[in-house]
């Protein structure tokens, strides 16, 4: 279901990018923007450990419309023994009605091999705002409402309707660094899902740049014996294009 979501919204930007670049002079400036990051780390001796985090982005604007596409993995293994697993993909399509205001439809899938929450897909529609928009920050508010289907680890599932709460902020406190701070809310009957990503971006050479990332995922409700919060500390390094 997820899988067919994305390959639809992936059909319509890219016919929508061919018509673009039909119908556009050479020297406009692309729509399309991304990054894509990597760390890794490796211990042995004593301890033979290897953890890592890799995520990738793409985005596409043109006129009104925005699109974006968002995947991230992260893992760890200890003597061979994996002990953690865990992966994210969303597509996000807004459409600016005014100024400072727009609507927006989102797609995220959550998967987790050692969360009380092993599996999420939740689809919604809202309406954002642009609460503050200068050079040095940027906050957009949201507010929205939709369906998520999750698979517990005790082999239940759960589904139903949901709130969804979303803030954005970005603090550019230099020509090469800045920092941002996402938080997103999904309140349904059976479980609210809380997630809090903390970054700060630092440019190091050209298109490069090292990321130092926090992010925090809570679920209120999982099954006797799992831990309702995860935390995952990360270093890595960007590459935009």
């Amino acid at each position: 279901m997820f899988w067919n979501a994305v390959l639809a919204a992936i059909l319509i930007l890219f016919s929508g990018a061919a018509y673009s670049q039909a119908g556009s002079p050479a020297a406009e400036e692309s729509p399309w923007s991304g990054s894509v990051s990597l760390g890794f780390l490796s211990t042995s001796g004593n301890t033979n450990t290897t953890s890592y985090n890799t995520s990738f982005g793409i985005l596409y604007t043109k006129n009104k419309w925005t699109h974006a596409l968002d995947a991230a993995a992260n893992g760890a293994d200890e003597s061979d023994t994996v002990t953690a697993e865990a992966y994210k993909a969303d597509w996000k399509s807004s459409y600016d009605f005014s100024e400072n205001n727009y609507l927006f439809g989102l797609v995220t899938w959550r998967k987790d091999r050692f969360s009380g929450v092993t599996e999420q897909l939740s689809e919604s529609i809202g309406y954002g705002r642009r609460i503050i928009d200068t050079p040095a920050h940027l906050l957009n508010a949201e507010i929205g409402a939709g369906y998520r289907n999750a698979d517990l680890s005790d082999n239940t599932s759960e589904s139903g309707a949901i709130g969804r709460l979303g803030l954005d902020y970005k603090w550019t406190f230099s020509e090469t660094s800045n920092f941002e701070q996402n938080i997103a809310v999904e309140a349904g009957s059976d479980n609210t899902y809380i997630e809090s990503i903390s970054a700060v971006r630092a440019k190091l050479l050209g298109d490069f740049a090292i990321v130092f990332s926090y992010t925090v995922r809570h679920n209120t409700d999982v099954p006797l014996g799992s831990e309702k919060t995860d935390k995952f500390t990360a270093i890595s390094l960007e590459l935009a294009f």
